[in-house]
């Protein structure tokens, strides 16, 4: 039984519910099964191709569900000049799947055209914040579409930076019109790392410019006597993120919220489980509200 859409407030087409990422390995149980979710985002270059297994699936499930779409591949931070071709492919599957949602990350991970296998965070400085604001311009532009941009993990700090991350993305949202796309896992993970406040970062976003949340498992490395935490994506979410899920949507209200699970790819259920436990959590704060 799909879930009513009456139910939800909606954002931009995506429910103001929880969601979850939608892997290969579910394909046929979301389509036999028909499970009560409110919406599903899937990584845009999975789906780049003419055709094929993958683009299949997806406009199926699309048929029945909103669907949103998470780049990271673009490497908006790079000196690199962007790459034409991947705003084509993106642009055509925006075209063929009408995404709900749109969205990329702060990060860059290209350098002379090679790729790098993960998202390098940026230095939070005055020119980089210009480069950055001209890239996000010209893909919505192109795109035609309003971007969402997710604040990344990291694990070290420019020491030229000059600004806070959070300063960061909402100088970014002023000066392009792009929203927010609010990583809890990430910002409780860099907060960790480096020492900042969590609840200073969750005060300092712009709440009225987030337009999803992003909610994941991480995990716990040891180097020595410090902890590491690592955005793994492989575990359920942890208690401390969803206490800062908690404040985040006491602070800027409930949005459309993700669930993402990336690797080590648990049984459907388990998916569903942590929906809905931020289903009751928006659902909590919808009524406090």
């Amino acid at each position: 039984m799909l879930p009513n859409p009456h139910r939800y407030l909606t954002y931009s087409g995506i429910p103001v519910a929880a969601g979850i990422g939608l892997r290969s390995q579910h394909y046929k149980d979301v389509l036999e099964s028909r499970p009560a979710i409110a919406w599903f985002e899937v990584h845009s270059e999975n789906y780049f191709g003419k055709g094929g297994a993958p683009l299949h699936y997806l406009e199926r499930i699309r048929a029945e569900y909103p669907v949103s779409l998470h780049g990271v591949g673009m490497s908006l931070g790079s000196a690199d000049v962007l790459d034409r071709q991947h705003i084509q492919n993106l642009k055509e599957l925006i075209n063929r799947i009408e995404p709900g949602l749109v969205s990329e990350h702060l990060s860059w991970s290209s350098s002379g055209g090679e790729f790098l296998n993960d998202l390098v965070p940026v230095p939070y400085t005055g020119v980089v914040l210009d480069h950055f604001a001209a890239r996000v311009s010209q893909v919505q532009d192109e795109l035609g579409r309003w971007l969402l941009i997710e604040n990344p993990s990291s694990y070290l700090e420019y020491k030229h930076s000059e600004m806070p991350e959070w300063e960061f993305l909402n100088e970014l949202c002023r000066r392009t019109g792009c929203g927010i796309l609010l990583d809890v896992n990430n910002a409780y993970v860099s907060c960790q790392n480096h020492g900042w406040d969590a609840l200073e970062y969750l005060q300092g976003i712009a709440g009225s410019r987030v337009g999803e949340i992003h909610l994941a498992g991480h995990t716990v490395n040891k180097a020595g006597d410090k902890d590491i935490l690592i955005d793994t994506h492989n575990c359920p979410v942890c208690g401390e993120v969803w206490d800062l899920f908690s404040t985040a949507i006491e602070l800027i209200g409930s949005k459309p919220t993700l669930i993402e699970w990336d690797t080590d790819i648990p049984p459907f259920s388990t998916l569903m489980d942590e929906a809905n436990l931020a289903v009751a959590m928006l659902e909590e704060a919808h009524a406090i509200t």
